[in-house]
């Protein structure tokens, strides 16, 4: 389950946007805030009190290393990875910037799933609404359906991916608590990211708070 639910949920986001062939990002905004909330209180609740565990002096640094690293990958991305794409403009080519940005960030999520199984989950239910926002952007932009093809199966993939390098590695063990510490990092910008960008002008409503207190409490459970 650790390999085929984040591999499940961006495939099954993008036969969905297939289907309903609309700009349907408006409609995405409360799972968006679920998928945000979910996430961050599986990073805060689950692998934060895992890697202070280990009493390493340096878990605060490496957590910052992640919060900048992924800073920077948006920089390439715009923000795709919380379902902040925008524009109208036709795209001839496969946007390699963005592709490569998305599959490294979607691949570093992979590495501490094989030890928090839970954290595949909150990754699937984090990558279903991308995925469809993705899709529908792209067929928006008239890519070559070819190439969008090809995209979204190679970023379903990285996530798993992730999981089997880290699980295949016993060198990468002996990393795991720095490692985890940037994935950390950047499921803290990623995840705090989406919950306030799920609201227009950064204002919450009932629904949209609604979601992030299920969110949390669903996680408390797992």
């Amino acid at each position: 389950m650790n390999y085929i639910l984040p591999l499940l949920s961006v495939l099954l986001g993008y036969a969905i946007a297939l289907l309903l062939k609309s700009n349907v990002k408006k409609q995405l905004k409360l799972l968006l805030a679920f998928s945000g909330s979910f996430l961050l209180s599986l990073t805060v609740m689950h692998l934060l009190p895992e890697v202070y565990e280990s009493n390493n002096s340096r878990i605060g640094l490496f957590i910052m290393i992640g919060i900048l690293f992924q800073i920077i990958l948006e920089f390439f991305s715009k923000g795709a990875e919380h379902g902040h794409v925008h524009g109208h403009e036709k795209i001839a080519k496969m946007p390699w910037l963005l592709f490569i940005s998305l599959c490294l960030h979607a691949l570093l999520e992979g590495f501490p799933v094989g030890h928090h199984h839970d954290l595949a989950i909150g990754i699937a239910i984090h990558h279903f609404p991308i995925a469809i926002i993705l899709t529908t952007f792209f067929l928006n932009a008239e890519l070559n359906k070819v190439a969008l093809l090809l995209f979204m199966i190679t970023f379903a993939v990285m996530t798993p991916l992730g999981t089997i390098v880290s699980d295949s590695f016993p060198i990468l063990n002996q990393y795991y608590v720095e490692i985890t510490a940037v994935v950390i990092g950047i499921l803290f910008h990623i995840s705090s990211t989406i919950i306030f960008e799920s609201s227009e002008g950064h204002k919450f409503n009932i629904a949209k708070i609604s979601m992030i207190v299920l969110g949390i409490l669903l996680a408390s459970f797992l």
